[in-house]
């Protein structure tokens, strides 16, 4: 199995747990078997992309993230990823001197030349590869536009690395600082409008942030763990479609962390919800709405 699909069959495992149904069941609702979905799920196989569409839809999950990282498993399962790119023709040697004047060079032995075309095909293979290790880091964080207009560190996309931690992330964005590779999940909410929020939080950064989908225009969401509040709206159709993150705040090992979502309708109450940093497995606290 290929680390792409490695890590597609684990986000297809976890969005399985989020819907509660067996294989069985799952099976019922979707187009494929109970023995399909076995092996899509343990890794057997990879599944077709209209499998993966199915279970987004049943784990009411935007199917983006999760689409441009099948693209990329299957592409690796393939073997199209593999192939080397084409080594660029050599330029055309320029004409020959007419002039009689002109003192004679030495013949060429031919071995310069295969050297450097083997030169050429090792630094195309190298740079292919290169932009498909960017592309899949870039891939693996969630859809959306980011909060803020802070720019990005130019080192951020060449290193995995985490680009602030505590106190320096506070109020900063988890995916240009990336901290938003493999975070944990602290808590998962269902509110009153059908919007979903999830508290998030990166063990290396040692902060967290919220995100919603299934949103409205006008739909807010703030988070604190104790220090500043960061809050993020939903503005447009296009962030009714994808994930809206706030910015993170600085979170260590055992505290709490709250978020609140607000509906965009007058009458709508605000809903909250709280986990406890490194309790991701835990039960997190009933919401309030408050």
């Amino acid at each position: 199995m290929t680390t792409e699909h490695a890590r597609l069959t684990e986000e297809l495992r976890r969005l399985r747990a989020r819907t509660g149904l067996s294989l069985a069941a799952l099976s019922e609702r979707t187009t494929y078997s109970k023995s399909s979905w076995e092996r899509y799920l343990n890794g057997k196989s990879l599944p077709p992309r209209q499998a993966v569409q199915e279970l987004c839809r049943e784990a009411d999950e935007p199917g983006g993230r999760l689409l441009a990282l099948w693209e990329i498993a299957e592409s690796s399962w393939s073997g199209r990823a593999a192939a080397p790119a084409p080594a660029p023709a050599p330029a055309p040697a320029p004409p020959a001197a007419a002039s009689a004047a002109e003192e004679p060079r030495p013949p060429e032995t031919g071995r310069p030349r295969r050297r450097r075309g083997r030169l050429m095909v090792v630094l195309a293979s190298a740079y292919a590869l290169l932009a498909g290790g960017v592309a899949l880091a870039l891939v693996l964080l969630p859809d959306g536009d980011a909060p803020g207009d802070e720019s990005l560190p130019a080192s951020a996309p060449y290193s995995l690395a985490a680009q602030c931690r505590a106190e320096d992330c506070e109020g900063r964005d988890p995916m240009r600082l990336v901290c938003g590779i493999a975070p944990d999940t602290l808590a998962t909410y269902r509110t009153a409008t059908g919007a979903r929020v999830e508290l998030r939080h990166s063990e290396k950064c040692g902060a967290s942030w919220a995100r919603m989908w299934g949103t409205r225009i006008g739909d807010r969401l703030e988070i604190t763990a104790g220090g500043p509040d960061h809050g993020v709206r939903v503005k447009d159709s296009a962030g009714t479609e994808t994930y809206v993150y706030t910015e993170m705040t600085a979170a260590q090992s055992g505290g709490t962390v709250r978020a609140c979502f607000s509906p965009a309708s007058a009458d709508g109450e605000r809903e909250c919800v709280e986990a406890r940093v490194g309790e991701s497995t835990a039960t997190p606290a009933p919401p309030s709405r408050r």
